[in-house]
């Protein structure tokens, strides 16, 4: 598979901590022009949070946009939507037995012993980080770093997606170190007025940087 550069997470801890409203903040986004977005949940599954799911899966289904869900695979299937999953989730083998072979799965990984194992996992594309240190989790692993990207890229074929402290300044390094794509969680949030403004200028960024080699 081929991922935009610009991974998007819509996490409904940063939303609630930033005071913004679900709909209006996916709608920017996806109006920005994004071709990816995950949604990130922690907590209780509600029957409000799966109907923002299904109308968030029915924009991106209309408008050939990739939604990931995060952690669930029992509501990717119910959606058909792609899944997400860590370290501390369903082992890839049985998340890939609930999703069935076409649905795209995708594993987070945070050094070099679990890229490896990751390798033979019935897996779509990877993620590694935390890059830099980053606020968007409680209990952070430790930092992986530009250097370690860099050595550790040459492990998977797979698509790579770097996470954790990225920025529009240093995100160009980042792709230069091997990511295909940087997954953005507050980054996109630093603005609650320029929600749509802010992913166009990360979209801009990204997408002017020469391809990875």
């Amino acid at each position: 598979m081929l991922l935009p550069r610009l991974y998007p997470i819509l996490s409904t801890d940063a939303l609630e901590q930033a005071g913004l409203h679900f709909e209006h903040t996916a709608e920017a986004m996806l109006e920005a022009g994004v071709r990816i977005i995950q949604l990130r949940h922690k907590g209780h599954w509600g029957h409000r949070l799966f109907d923002q799911a299904k109308w968030l899966n029915q924009l991106c289904l209309a408008a050939g946009i990739e939604f990931v869900i995060n952690d669930r695979a029992d509501i990717a299937r119910m959606l058909g939507a792609a899944l997400h999953i860590g370290q501390d989730d369903l082992l890839p083998a049985d998340a890939r037995k609930v999703l069935g072979p076409d649905l795209i799965l995708g594993y987070s990984t945070h050094n070099e012993a679990q890229m490896t194992r990751a390798q033979s996992e019935p897996i779509d594309y990877l993620v590694l980080g935390p890059i830099f240190g980053t606020a968007s989790k409680a209990n952070p692993d430790p930092v992986v770093g530009l250097s370690e990207l860099a050595r550790l890229r040459p492990l998977t074929p797979k698509p790579l997606v770097a996470i954790g402290g990225i920025t529009l300044d240093n995100a160009p390094s980042v792709i230069a170190a091997g990511a295909d794509s940087v997954a953005i969680i507050s980054g996109l949030l630093s603005d609650p007025n320029q929600i749509r403004h802010t992913t166009e200028q990360w979209l801009k960024t990204l997408n002017s940087l020469p391809p990875r080699s």
